[in-house]
């Protein structure tokens, strides 16, 4: 029975894949995963709409995704699985939710992946334009899809270094623009040549120029850019104390994360006027060249760029094990199952690269039309999917206090309520994005995509139980 939790008296079962990822691995990964573009460029856009609002409106995101990353690392510290929260939500509320929930995540990384692999693309055509576009995006698939089917412990080290690239850039970035703000860079006073102090925060209209509606809107320009963290529960399945592992990742990688996202935030609106950003330019470069760092604008593009690769090679990874846990629970093709002789799931690993491979083409071939419409499908996914880690997280938490107490190594804090107040924010998230113009299309297109899964997902469900009758 796929609906009924097994038996948590007894030992969980060990997954097939190979262990390898080590406690430093896991740390970075959660950090790689999401700290990417969406930071170092899309960030101007809330800028925009929030003013130095935005910092309120990245706490709040902030604290939504670590609310979610809570609830996740508490159930996947009990029961550690590659599958992570599709299985929690298929032990939870049955075979549908883990089906759905499973593959609209599979969707949602392979077509991402097609954004990151074009994007570092472009940057690396720019640097060589002898080398087409396309000529990139098969470079990085080919290096990346060998790195995955190696041995694990390889992925976990060049996520490693990927990821230490970028915090590197976050602290150093921090240090300059304090540095600006007290004023002791010579180049980095406001144009009269005083300190800049916090004249930008209270300048301009204030701290909230556009009111509480600003940064409201901050909040649906940036919650997306936490998605990314959930990687973290599913690698934990190869480390060599996956319990452990889990509860230590998701403890200091949220934290880090939300330090270095509201940080940057405020340190960018506190040495320039938000007035001034300027829509397509990452505020982290004006920063940087009005505290007159040399060459900003190219130190920003490797950043961006190393960003980019770190979260191709985290979500071909996590698409991965995500279509193998699929695999092993009968909810994808058996044939995916294979796993090499050092623990890799390389069928699982080549079909996602394979469905990556079209995304990429269609983004390539037709980007305002048939991948706009695909991208489109899942930009909302990531609540679905954080909706059900709630929901699961609500049925499993008192069945693991009743049946094996001594597996809760981390526990959610104020269990329910804390619980019921994300959902409650999810909720609220859906209702401003249907009131939104520009984020309702996408809200309808991701509603669609979803619907299908759950449709196709009741189909599966119903003829199951006609065979068992």
């Amino acid at each position: 029975m796929h609906d009924a939790l097994p038996p948590l008296a007894e030992k969980v079962e060990k997954e097939p894949l190979a262990g390898g990822l080590k406690q430093r691995h896991l740390t970075m990964l959660g950090l790689g995963g999401v700290i990417g573009a969406g930071l170092f460029v899309g960030s101007g856009a809330g800028i925009a709409v929030a003013g130095p609002g935005i910092v309120l409106s990245y706490l709040i995101a902030g604290a939504l995704a670590m609310l979610v990353m809570r609830m996740l690392g508490e159930m996947s510290a009990a029961m550690p699985a590659s599958g992570a929260f599709s299985v929690h939500a298929e032990r939870a509320l049955g075979r549908w939710a883990g089906f759905s929930v499973g593959w609209l995540y599979w969707f949602l990384l392979v077509v991402v992946l097609a954004v990151e692999a074009t994007g570092a693309a472009r940057i690396a055509h720019g640097w060589a334009p002898a080398v087409p576009q396309w000529g990139w995006v098969l470079i990085f698939m080919v290096v990346f899809t060998v790195a995955n089917l190696a041995a694990v412990k390889n992925f976990g080290e060049f996520e490693f270094w990927f990821a230490a690239l970028k915090v590197t850039a976050i602290v150093l970035f921090l240090a300059l623009t304090l540095l600006a703000v007290f004023g002791v860079l010579p180049a980095a006073s406001t144009y009269s040549g005083q300190p800049v102090g916090l004249t930008n925060l209270t300048g301009h209209g204030g701290f909230l120029p556009h009111g509480w509606s600003g940064v409201v809107s901050g909040v649906l320009a940036v919650v997306f850019a936490f998605g990314g963290l959930e990687v973290v529960t599913i690698a934990a399945a190869e480390s060599d104390d996956p319990a452990r592992a889990v509860g230590r990742a998701v403890r200091s990688a949220v934290w880090r994360i939300l330090f270095f996202y509201v940080g940057s935030m405020l340190v960018i609106v506190t040495v320039l006027p938000w007035s001034s950003m300027q829509p397509g330019k990452s505020p982290y470069v004006m920063v940087l060249d009005h505290i007159g760092v040399p060459g900003a604008g190219q130190i920003m593009n490797i950043v961006v760029f190393v960003a980019l690769l770190s979260a191709l090679n985290a979500n071909l990874y996590g698409s991965s094990r995500m279509v193998f846990s699929l695999a092993e629970r009968g909810e994808a093709p058996r044939g995916l199952l294979k796993v090499s002789g050092g623990g890799v799931p390389r069928r699982a690993v080549l079909a996602s690269v394979a469905f990556g491979f079209v995304s990429v083409l269609l983004n390539l071939k037709w980007p305002d039309s048939v991948f706009l419409y695909l991208l489109n499908a899942v930009g909302a996914v990531l609540l679905f999917v954080w909706g059900l880690i709630a929901v699961s997280q609500l049925r499993l938490r008192p069945r693991i206090e009743r049946e094996a107490p001594e597996r809760l190594i981390l526990r959610m804090w104020a269990f329910p309520y804390l619980t019921w107040l994300a959902l409650a924010a999810m909720g609220a998230v859906i209702v401003l994005m249907l009131t939104d113009a520009t984020a309702r299309p996408q809200l309808l297109w991701s509603a669609g995509a979803t619907a299908l899964v759950l449709v196709v997902a009741g189909a599966r469900e119903l003829r199951a139980r006609r065979a068992r009758a």
